[in-house]
């Protein structure tokens, strides 16, 4: 049974245009569900919604917004909710700042917030409740690695992402008898633009590799169901075990803020 057999005809996948949401649209376009593509850039997403129409010969519907935008997103949400009935979501969306707390303005962290935790909790909210009444649906939140512990120069970033993980499993419980499967995919470092564009040095030679977006995507479809949260890629497995089982906590937070410290020559 495919995703479209399971879960039903379409999906709506905010933070799309490029990287892990690009990777989400094609497979889901691929198991032959249609696309509800969000994101805040015009050109890079409608160019991508064009691939795969013409790839897939799905229906993909481009949408703008700003997800940082609350007023925006109770726009789109409204609208949304009376045209189309949502099957699986996913929240791939997220701002970052790497840095320094204190040298990072307040509008910017607030920014993060929003986009990283209130946008995901008012969406997830909406549809999931109409995934309820239906008996059946899947809502994907991407987290990270860095929200294990505390993660210094990703502060704000990595406390938003352990937000995604707990909110997901507490929803797995909450709602995996009512027919809705929810999940955390928590991906380390990911060869996508965004990550490319933070010009990151080398973090060492036991850091895990860097996975692809497919290879993220392929493991959280492989994983939907089956539990509330995974780590993907055996060598953030490995590292996440060491990391939260093995060594202290003080160290598994030096570690991170060491190798971040490194990598952005901070």
């Amino acid at each position: 049974m495919n995703l479209r057999e399971r879960f039903g005809n379409t999906a709506l996948i905010l933070g799309a245009s490029e990287g892990i949401g690009e990777a989400f649209s094609k497979q889901l376009a691929e198991e032959g569900m249609n696309l509800i593509v969000v994101a805040r850039r015009k050109e890079p997403l409608e160019e991508m919604g064009q691939k795969i129409r013409e790839q897939y010969r799905v229906t993909v519907d481009c949408i703008c917004c700003d997800l940082a935008d609350l007023k925006g997103v109770e726009e789109l949400c409204k609208n949304l909710s009376q045209q189309r009935e949502i099957n699986l979501l996913v929240y791939n969306a997220a701002l970052a700042y790497i840095g320094p707390f204190e040298a990072n303005s307040i509008e910017h962290h607030h920014k993060m917030a929003v986009t990283n935790i209130i946008t995901p909790m008012y969406i997830t909210q909406l549809f999931g409740s109409k995934m309820i009444l239906k008996g059946n649906g899947a809502i994907i939140l991407m987290s990270s690695l860095a929200g294990f512990q505390g993660s210094g120069y990703l502060s704000v970033y990595a406390a938003s992402k352990a937000f995604s993980r707990v909110f997901a499993e507490g929803l797995w419980y909450e709602w995996k008898q009512r027919g809705v499967a929810v999940i955390a995919c928590c991906a380390g470092a990911t060869s996508t633009p965004n990550f490319l564009d933070t010009n990151p040095g080398k973090p060492g030679f036991f850091a895990p590799k860097v996975q692809t977006a497919d290879q993220v995507v392929k493991e959280c479809f492989e994983k939907l169901g089956k539990q509330p949260s995974f780590v993907s890629g055996t060598g953030n497995k490995i590292a996440a075990f060491i990391m939260q089982k093995i060594i202290p906590r003080k160290l598994a937070i030096k570690i991170m803020g060491d190798t971040t410290k490194k990598m952005y020559r901070l």
